[in-house]
């Protein structure tokens, strides 16, 4: 009987170290995965929102602009022609 206990408790020591054997080397398997989809990603040259959202709010800034621009010569053109 005690032999059976031995053999059951080194079977379930052995499953131990080869579940956390195999948990590392996952765990290890996706931080490898992710760090090269960070670096293929960083590749492809991707704007952040930040920046987007900078770039966007200058465009906006911009057309204001032009609006502005156009309704002053429209005033000037129609000053210059009385």
């Amino acid at each position: 009987m005690q032999t059976e206990n031995r053999l059951f408790d080194d079977l379930a020591k052995f499953v131990n170290g080869a579940a956390g054997t195999i948990a590392g080397m996952a765990r290890e398997g996706e931080s490898a995965a992710r760090e090269r989809a960070r670096e293929w990603i960083g590749g492809l040259e991707f704007v952040s929102r930040d920046e987007f959202e900078a770039v966007k709010a200058m465009a906006a800034a911009a057309r204001d602009e032009v609006e502005a621009l156009k309704a002053e010569i429209a005033t000037l053109k129609g000053n210059a022609g009385q």
